[in-house]
């Protein structure tokens, strides 16, 4: 054997050196990973040919392998790690020689190139990264962040250590709106670090505190991080699981487990929420502390006043920000509790419910059962035993019937007479309409309180009419015609209230996307829609936000904009309320007329994005949008393609095998990850967060993804991770982004040195992620 080796372990070490070369070649990452692929294989199959690598493989045939299987111990579990006393003989790497290894690779490169990128199904998830991006160029194109930045040191510079304070929260803010890296890096550097300086903040803690909440894009959602990871998590997780309940003796994951083995992109973005959050808390808390400790270094600084002419009282802002919301929000909560607020849908289903069946199957092997009762627990166990004795007692499940047209009529009765007083939709909007209102009278507590009153006043009428006149079989019509004019009155308040509010600096800049990310994650994280249709949105968004901005910044109105928003909002309301469906044998007229006010809508929205795209391209801002938006499109997929090949590389000689088998010879689960972890933690001082996800996740992930851990954990703590990536001297990429537009007195010693308190508060929240998982659980736990 070379070097005392055995050929596998040389062909995983020729594979990743190949990789580091062309990665530090200066050639584009893209295609040095495709590059390094084919050199690699091309050294592999030489050295091969040669007789220099031998591979020492198990003996299938011999007695004591057999004795192992004869034990029960499956042959997968198997291996020269855990049983390095089994008789071994030397082999080639390629036996059949190096060109059927390599027609075999072409052949699967072209089935995963069929699955993974042209035809999968995780195509259209990735259709969600092209959207992404696309929304956060056109955000970060529309000067969001020289507002935010400008508004915010307002607001905290006061405070000791808060212009760094400022800088977490626009790039947590930035996160949640763009999702990119280094446009936020580039920018917050351009915009804020020369204030930093100027204002005498260390040059430590600014490009520290840049960098680090640059990178905040990578887990906060929506996250091509997570995106990226999701489409990976499901089927590793699918897979692994699988492998493990055969392995369990088990027909399939399902009966074993329990419940379905899938995780889904919606739900890791549900599971990133809290760590981002998380992160950015302890960002701004260093920088805070930072700032008492050396007040010298981190002095406090007004940027002048954040609210304009109005003055707002301390006891104005506690009523109007904090009690009045957080009043109107506890009530609709409480109101939902008591079924005052609820759903009032009398839809019943055209057949009877299924039977109820064990919480566990228990028509198993003894094999399988004994592995259930090790993961489940005895008295899970027991209880499906009793459950099952008992549907078994009664006759077996019972099977779902087609009801008769009396027990339709009874079930839509039961349905009316439980149906809440007053209708999620409605309260939603009211709740809505009520923040509004008293946040404007927060923001000018000294203006004329009569039309927030009307305001107000319509909102209650608004409740007593679906309380007195609307019921739940009350048509969708008749509806519209009876709350039409308390709307109005609501109306007419919410206009004022708009005025005075975008009078003041802070939520002139903040609430147009905030809107915007509330939209986009509220119809991800309530499990509305799939990133796909939620990336649409924020991309169609971005537009017309970029577009207003666009045309004030001429002098010119924006009302073209506003009335494509309001249109776009009037399509969504009544599609959701109104049926659609025009084929049916008998459609009401109010429906007739509810399609032609949703198609009208239609039409005027696509020909208001179409306007604002021709008005972004004559103002010069399109074009750069959709060249930035393909490359960075374009450089994913490439990447994806060339660690197809590169795993390839690896699968046609065992490399992938050998690593996982090594990797499942340890007994503890938590050395398994914790090697793993270490091993991302390491590779991110090297590679980009998309070598990692394309060559190394699909490595181990059958390993980590096959225990018993949480996929949503496992996934959240990788990606948290892979943050790592971007801040790592000496390749993290956050730094390169910074150091290109720092001033030239600014070291690169000074950035390195900034940044690793930074990525100790990194390591610091992946403990706590580690010692308290209800972080990553809690939130989909809830909503799911």
């Amino acid at each position: 054997m070379l070097f005392g080796l055995d050929g596998v372990e040389i062909g995983i070490i020729i594979v990743f050196l190949t990789l580091f070369a062309g990665i530090l070649s200066g050639f584009p990452v893209a295609f040095a990973i495709g590059g390094a692929a084919v050199i690699s294989f091309t050294i592999i199959a030489g050295l091969d040919s040669s007789g220099y690598l031998i591979h020492m493989a198990v003996d299938t045939g011999s007695a004591e392998y057999a004795a192992l299987i004869a034990q029960g111990i499956p042959a997968d579990a198997i291996s020269v790690f855990r049983n390095p006393d089994l008789p071994r003989y030397a082999t080639a790497l390629f036996p059949n020689g190096w060109e059927q290894a390599l027609d075999r690779n072409v052949g699967f490169l072209v089935n995963r190139m069929n699955e993974r990128v042209l035809a999968g199904q995780s195509i259209e998830t990735l259709l969600a990264v092209l959207m992404f991006v696309m929304m956060g160029i056109v955000l970060e194109r529309s000067r969001i962040a020289d507002e935010l930045l400008t508004t915010m040191a307002r607001v905290f510079g006061p405070l000791p250590g808060g212009l760094a304070v400022s800088i977490v929260i626009v790039g947590a803010f930035l996160a949640a709106s763009t999702g990119i890296v280094g446009a936020t890096v580039v920018t917050m550097g351009l915009l804020a670090l020369p204030t930093m300086l100027k204002n005498g903040y260390s040059p430590e803690l600014s490009t520290g505190v840049i960098a680090a909440s640059g990178t905040l894009g990578q887990i906060i959602p929506p996250s091509i991080v997570i995106v990226l990871l999701g489409t990976l998590a499901g089927d590793l997780y699918s897979a692994a699981q699988e492998e493990r309940a055969q392995l369990a003796g088990c027909s399939d994951a399902l009966t074993f487990l329990g419940e379905p083995a899938v995780v889904s992109v919606g739900t890791l973005f549900q599971a990133a929420l809290l760590p981002g959050i998380l992160l950015a808390f302890l960002y701004a808390a260093y920088a805070f502390g930072f700032a008492l400790m050396n007040p010298s270094k981190a002095p406090p600084v007004r940027m002048g006043d954040s609210h304009g002419k109005e003055v707002i009282t301390r006891n104005d802002a506690l009523t109007w920000f904090l009690a009045v919301p957080v009043g109107l929000i506890v009530l609709i909560i409480g109101f939902g509790q008591v079924n005052i607020v609820g759903n009032q849908s009398v839809i019943v289903d055209s057949y009877t419910d299924a039977g109820q069946t064990s919480s566990l199957r228990t028509n198993v092997s003894e094999t399988c059962a004994a592995s259930m009762i090790d993961l489940h627990g005895q008295a899970a166990w027991d209880q499906a035993l009793a459950e099952q004795a008992a549907i078994d007692d009664a006759g077996g499940v019972v099977e779902a019937r087609e009801l008769s047209p009396e027990e339709r009529a009874d079930a839509v009765t039961a349905k009316i007479e439980a149906a809440a007083p007053i209708g999620t939709g409605i309260a939603v909007m009211a709740l809505l309409a009520g923040l509004a209102l008293a946040i404007a009278r927060g923001v000018a507590p000294s203006a004329h309180a009569a039309p927030l009153i009307a305001g107000a006043a319509g909102v209650l009428a608004l409740l007593l009419v679906d309380i007195l006149l609307v019921s739940p079989i009350t048509t969708p019509g008749a509806t519209t015609l009876l709350i039409a004019l308390p709307l109005i009155v609501t109306f007419y308040g919410l206009r004022h209230a708009a005025h005075r509010m975008f009078a003041n600096d802070i939520l002139r800049v903040v609430f147009p996307p905030l809107v915007l990310i509330i939209a986009v994650l509220g119809s991800i994280l309530g499990g509305i829609t799939n990133p796909t249709p939620a990336a649409a949105l924020g991309a169609g968004g971005a537009i017309l936000l970029a577009t207003y901005r666009k045309l004030q910044d001429q002098g010119k109105s924006g009302r073209m904009v506003l009335w494509t928003t309001a249109a776009i909002v009037v399509m969504l309301i009544v599609g959701t309320n109104f049926d659609m469906r025009l084929g049916k044998e008998e459609v009401l007229f109010e429906n007739r007329v509810a399609f032609l006010v949703a198609f009208a809508a239609f039409l005027f929205s696509m020909f208001g994005l179409l306007w604002s795209c021709w008005t972004l391209a004559a103002g010069g801002v399109l074009s750069p949008v959709v060249r930035e938006t393909a490359k960075v499109t374009s450089m994913v997929f490439t990447i994806l393609i060339g660690s197809q090949l590169l795993n390839l590389v690896l699968i046609s000689f065992g490399g992938e095998h050998y690593i996982q088998q090594f990797l499942r010879s340890f007994d503890n689960e938590w050395t398994v990850f914790l090697i793993v972890m270490l091993v991302l933690f390491v590779l991110g001082f090297v590679l980009d967060f998309l070598e990692i996800i394309y060559i190394v996740i699909p490595i181990v992930g059958p390993v980590i993804y096959g225990g018993t851990f949480d996929p949503k954990w496992v996934t959240i703590m990788i990606a948290v991770n892979l943050q790592t990536s971007f801040l790592t001297p000496p390749f993290g990429f956050a730094l390169f982004y910074l150091r290109g537009v720092a001033p030239k007195d600014i070291t690169t010693g000074q950035i390195y040195r900034g940044v690793m308190p930074f990525i100790g508060i990194q390591v610091l929240g992946l403990l706590l992620l580690a010692l308290v998982p209800g972080f990553v659980t809690i939130i989909p736990n809830l909503l799911n």
